[in-house]
C-alpha cells in the first residue's frame, strides 16, 4: 500500500450526462485539465457531488477508468464504492485498484444501517481488503446516510482491523469529533475536510487536505483561505472563507450543490449537462437568475483570483 498522504485541494468531480442522460465521458479530459490548472491535487469521483447511486456499477467503473487515465498522474484519483450491497462495493473497490486508482473510499449504507461502530467496521473491512495495496477511507457524512457513529469510534476499530486504512473524509461539523480523529495515534491517519464552508475551521485543527464540490469552480477562493492561514494572515482567511460561504448560499437557494454546481459548471464553460432524477435541472430561467446573483457577488472574478 502506498503510503503518501493527500494533500492540498481535493475536487468531487460532476460526473457529466448527455442530455438524454448518458454518460459523457469526453467532458472528462478538458475536466481533468481545468482542475489540474487550478491547483488541484486529486479528484474523489463517484461520490455525492458525483450522483453516485444513481449510477449503475458499470457506469462507475466507465467514469473511475476516464478519470485515471484522463489525469494523467497529476491528480491523485480517488473513487467512491459505496453502496446498499457489499458486493457491489467490493467489486468496485477490486476494480479500482486494478485500472490505478490512488485509493477507495466508503460511506455507510443508507438503508439498511449499522448500530454500531463495529458493525460499520466490519461492512468496511469487508470492502478495504478488496483493494489491500492501495489506501482506504471511510467517508462519513452522517446529514446524508443517516448514520451518526462517531468517526473517532470507526477510527479506532479501523486501526486495528483494516492494514490499509488510509484515513476518513469527514463530512460534519463535529469538531469535537474530528479533533480526535486528527490526533488519534499522533496524527497518523489522513482526515480530510469535507465541508468547503468549513474549511478554515479544518485548517485550524490541523487537517492537511480538503474534499469538496465548490472547488471545483473556486479553487483559487480556497487556495488563498489556505495561503492566508498559512501565513498567519487570519483577517485574510476569515475574509475569504466568508465569500465561500456567500456562494454556497447561492447554491442552496438553487437546489444545493450538485444540481446549482452543474449549472455553474456550465457557466464557466465545462458542459455536465443534467442530473439524474430524482434530482431536477435548473431551468434556463432559473441559471439566468443564478448567474444574475453569482455576478452581483464577483463570482467570475473570485474564480480567476491569481490566475
Amino acid at each position: 500500500m502506498t503510503e503518501n498522504k493527500l494533500n492540498g485541494l481535493v475536487a468531487a468531480p460532476y460526473t457529466p450526462f448527455t442530455q438524454n442522460g448518458d454518460l459523457r465521458l469526453d467532458a472528462i479530459d478538458r475536466y481533468a485539465d481545468h482542475l489540474h490548472e487550478n491547483k488541484i491535487s486529486g479528484v474523489f469521483v463517484c461520490g455525492t457531488t458525483g450522483e453516485s447511486l444513481s449510477l449503475t456499477t458499470d457506469e462507475r467503473k466507465q467514469i473511475l477508468e476516464r478519470w485515471v487515465s484522463a489525469s494523467r498522474g497529476r491528480l491523485k484519483v480517488i473513487c467512491h464504492v459505496g453502496s446498499n450491497c457489499l458486493s457491489e462495493s467490493i467489486l468496485l473497490a477490486r476494480h479500482a485498484q486494478e485500472k490505478g486508482a490512488y485509493a477507495v473510499g466508503c460511506m455507510a449504507p443508507t438503508f439498511f444501517k449499522p448500530g454500531k461502530a463495529a458493525d460499520l467496521g466490519r461492512f468496511l473491512k469487508q470492502i478495504a481488503l478488496a483493494a489491500p495495496e492501495i489506501p482506504f477511507y471511510y467517508y462519513q457524512f452522517p446529514s446524508l446516510t443517516g448514520v451518526d457513529i462517531k468517526a473517532s469510534e470507526v477510527l479506532r476499530f479501523a486501526s486495528d482491523s483494516i492494514p490499509n486504512f488510509g484515513g476518513i473524509k469527514f463530512t460534519h461539523s463535529d469538531f469535537y469529533d474530528m479533533q480526535k480523529c486528527i490526533a488519534f495515534d499522533g496524527g497518523r491517519y489522513n482526515i480530510l475536510s469535507g465541508f468547503d464552508e468549513m474549511l478554515l475551521c479544518g485548517l485550524s485543527l490541523g487537517v492537511k487536505a480538503a474534499v469538496g464540490s465548490t472547488y471545483n469552480f473556486i479553487a483559487p477562493v480556497y487556495l488563498g483561505v489556505w495561503e492566508a492561514f498559512s501565513s498567519g494572515n487570519m483577517e485574510r482567511a476569515r475574509e475569504l472563507q466568508l465569500y465561500s460561504v456567500k456562494v454556497v448560499d447561492v447554491l442552496v437557494k438553487h437546489r444545493g450543490s450538485t444540481v446549482a454546481g452543474k449549472s455553474i459548471m456550465e457557466l464557466i464553460g465545462i458542459d455536465c449537462g443534467p442530473c439524474r432524477l430524482p434530482l431536477n435541472t435548473l431551468t434556463d430561467s432559473e441559471k439566468a437568475q443564478m448567474k444574475e446573483e453569482l455576478n452581483s457577488i464577483g463570482f467570475f472574478e473570485m474564480a480567476r483570483l491569481g490566475n
